[in-house]
């Protein structure tokens, strides 16, 4: 399944909002999952000096992600597919 990335604004000084945003990411992921549609929230990265947070999800799409966030009050500013070094590393055949 996909990974997406969902940047948003958080406050420098709010770094507590950020456990809040993702105890609600992950209530959201788990309701969308029970109503049908497959979303598992990662976690978070807050750049305070940005004033930036990203959320991680997997999901079919970015549309799905969207409406997730929405969901979980996360004001997206932006949505985008996101791959890591760890995802490469699974998706690589057994060299051995």
């Amino acid at each position: 399944m996909p990974s997406y990335l969902v940047e948003t604004f958080l406050a420098h000084g709010a770094a507590g909002e950020r456990q809040a945003r993702e105890q609600r990411a992950t209530s959201a992921a788990e309701a969308a999952t029970r109503e049908g549609t497959r979303v598992r929230f990662g976690g978070s990265i807050h750049v305070p000096e940005d004033e930036l947070c990203f959320f991680t999800f997997e999901a079919a799409s970015a549309h799905v992600v969207t409406l997730v966030a929405q969901r979980a009050g996360l004001d997206p500013l932006r949505v985008v597919e996101a791959i890591s070094s760890m995802q490469q590393r699974t998706r690589r055949p057994n060299s051995r």
